[in-house]
């Protein structure tokens, strides 16, 4: 059995990631908290909505209520790299060559490394940004679909469209698709070289986490009493093809989701704080976790490979060793 290092806060905690191997809990209250030779806190926003790890820069870029995005890193220094007066950033995104994005109404914001910020407006509010794994390109979340902007040149974006609120939004590994997020029980997808669309629906509850596999073949999902992993492994993904499903516990909800850095296995959280691993092969499970205080809300892998942080509704956040 796994051993768990426990960390109990009082809050909600949104994010659990490792920054220079150091473990980081981002609380809905605006603190981050890490594990690094005890316990220590900093404060980034006045009111925590949003975050997002920035892997290529080792970073936590947090937006919330206050009006301001801030980057934090493993030695606890915070930066505010961008403000929008009184409105809040719902959202947040890491990009190549240190640049970020973020959502203010119906703008989305992209701020370059040098600091210049350049603002993309849509006729709806912006429910979730992410960019693309390759050159600077990102997509945004919208009702009735997604928009991909190139911010570093003038060209006219490119609209993807189907009816709903979409409320996230992430592209595949090697960039050939984009996933979005919905606020009814389901995904929508696109293959960008054709505009393809791809309706993945059957939840029985609304996805609220999503993980790719290392090398871009399966997409893990919470939102039902298993971990929903749909096949990317064709040129037209999962369309035709039925989705893993691993970990099935009963009427008991999948709440996150983590694929493992490099083998075709996933980390799944439930509503009642157990924490299982899946291999997508011969669905194996290993227990990581038993039950805790609440549903889990944040999971990520260790560079190692060795260890897992996660986060739950109710504050009891921990590190498990898988290799004790």
């Amino acid at each position: 059995m796994p051993t768990v290092a426990p960390l109990d806060i009082d809050g909600h905690c949104i994010t659990a990631v490792f920054l220079d191997d150091v473990p980081h809990f981002a609380f809905a209250d605006g603190a981050v908290h890490r594990l690094d030779h005890g316990h220590k806190t900093v404060q980034a926003n006045d009111g925590l909505l949003t975050a997002f790890h920035d892997t290529a820069n080792d970073r936590l870029v947090t937006g919330g209520e206050d009006g301001k995005v801030f980057s934090v890193k493993a030695n606890g220094v915070v930066e505010e790299l961008a403000t929008a007066g009184r409105k809040w950033v719902t959202s947040v995104a890491a990009g190549p060559q240190g640049a970020i994005a973020y959502g203010v109404g119906k703008s989305a914001f992209v701020r370059f490394a040098d600091g210049k910020t350049k603002e993309f407006q849509h006729p709806r509010t912006v429910e979730g940004l992410a960019f693309a794994p390759k050159g600077m390109r990102f997509g945004v979340a919208r009702y009735n679909g997604a928009t991909l902007h190139f911010p570093a040149t003038e060209g006219k974006p490119t609209e993807l469209e189907w009816a709903g609120a979409h409320t996230g939004v992430a592209f595949s590994p090697d960039g050939n698709f984009l996933v979005t997020t919905m606020q009814e029980n389901a995904l929508h997808g696109w293959k960008l070289a054709d505009g393809k669309h791809m309706r993945m629906s059957g939840y029985p509850a609304k996805v609220k986490s999503l993980s790719w596999s290392a090398r871009g073949k399966w997409l893990a999902s919470s939102g039902a009493p298993a971990a929903i992993v749909w096949p990317f492994q064709a040129k037209d993904g999962p369309m035709g093809k039925a989705p893993l499903e691993l970990g099935t516990r009963g009427n008991t909800m999948v709440t996150a989701v983590a694929c493992h850095p490099s083998e075709d296995v996933v980390a799944i959280g439930y509503e009642d704080g157990m924490v299982i691993a899946a291999r997508f092969a011969d669905a194996k499970e290993v227990l990581l976790r038993r039950p805790g205080k609440g549903a889990i809300t944040a999971l990520a892998w260790d560079r190692e490979e060795r260890r897992v942080a996660f986060g739950s509704a109710t504050g009891d956040c921990g590190i498990i060793d898988i290799t004790a």
